[in-house]
């Protein structure tokens, strides 16, 4: 997708995680601010990439840094759940390049912080995501305040009647890329499936992860009080586990995020706000202790490993209760998961 963004065209792009998507826009956005890029002109907010949860903001921002260590361009990252105090003194050093959550933008533009009369090139990133999570009316807000003349890059994991509606707000004669068939697993990721009852669901978990080849682990939760429990079960049972959901605070969640990518951490137990936040070089396995209620998201879960080239296992504990969940993802993916049947819950 490279090539329609140099030319200066909007783009609707559909991908799955891992693809490789972030350097698709980041490199082209640099490449081009750098050659407009006049020395001693004040820094005006030219880029702005609005992603759905701050570790997906931090994740891009940790790309933009790595592209773009040798040029002359600056960008920043705002997000809430922490003090705006370093984020506001990084904006007022002037930036090119902002990177941002709906709501902490929102909260910075509202106190004359955050001016996007110049912005040039527009950046949804995971639109799809963006709307589960409610923000649709804080979108239309920020869209609001663009210039009319830009450059719009719209991405999302599906295309769903509601995301090609905001699209066509949005874009003018796109181009559509499509990275895989929409909704697709990654093909380097071997999938399988456990029945088990929902009360040995820990113990299953347990019995999973004493195979020593089990190094790192992320595993999926429905809910955040559910995350917790399993963390802590994991920690009583010498497994060295971590949590990770909306009600953390910022700090904690970054805490637990790191320890995870070090590998001090074994487990990460993630709900699915996570889902698409976290990118962690070779990570091995995703268990789903829970079947997610959305076939979707179990695409987006499992896309976390597999990633940008390598092999990737993942491993779902399927309740009674899941069963047409689990139905709806095999329809997604046009295949049936593997069924593993010796294990001693079966």
């Amino acid at each position: 997708m490279t090539p329609p963004i140099l030319e200066g065209k909007d783009i609707f792009g559909c991908a799955q995680t891992g693809t490789g998507k972030t350097a698709a826009f980041a490199l082209p956005i640099l490449q081009l601010l750098q050659n407009k890029k006049t020395e001693g002109s004040k820094r005006v907010i030219k880029a702005l990439v609005l992603a759905p949860t701050r570790e997906l903001a931090l994740q891009i921002s940790e790309s933009f840094t790595s592209y773009s260590k040798n040029l002359e361009l600056s960008h920043t990252t705002v997000f809430g759940g922490v003090s705006q105090h370093l984020q506001v003194k990084d904006l007022k050093k002037g930036v090119d390049i902002l990177i941002a959550t709906p709501g902490r933008l929102l909260d910075l533009m509202q106190q004359g912080f955050i001016n996007l009369n110049s912005i040039e090139f527009f950046v949804l990133d995971e639109a799809d995501r963006m709307l589960d999570m409610g923000f649709i009316n804080d979108i239309k807000k920020v869209i609001a305040k663009l210039p009319a003349k830009k450059q719009t890059l719209f991405f999302s994991a599906t295309v769903a009647p509601d995301i090609l509606k905001l699209a066509n707000t949005l874009l003018k004669n796109p181009v559509s890329v499509s990275v895989d068939r929409v909704s697709s697993t990654a093909t380097l990721v071997e999938q399988s499936v456990y029945y088990v009852n929902r009360e040995d669901k820990r113990s299953l978990l347990k019995h999973v992860l004493k195979n020593s080849q089990i190094e790192h682990a992320l595993v999926f939760t429905r809910t955040k009080r559910g995350a917790d429990k399993v963390a802590k079960e994991l920690n009583s049972n010498g497994i060295k586990a971590e949590a990770i959901h909306g009600n953390k605070s910022q700090n904690a969640r970054e805490r637990a995020l790191k320890g995870f990518k070090n590998r001090t951490i074994r487990v990460l137990v993630a709900t699915d706000i996570a889902s698409r936040g976290i990118d962690v070089d070779k990570l091995s396995h995703v268990i789903n202790y829970e079947i997610p209620e959305q076939a979707e998201t179990y695409v987006h879960r499992i896309g976390r490993t597999g990633r940008a080239g390598s092999s990737g296992i993942a491993l779902s504990f399927c309740s009674q209760e899941e069963r047409n969940f689990l139905k709806d993802i095999n329809k997604l993916i046009k295949s049936n998961i593997e069924v593993v049947t010796s294990h001693p819950f079966a």
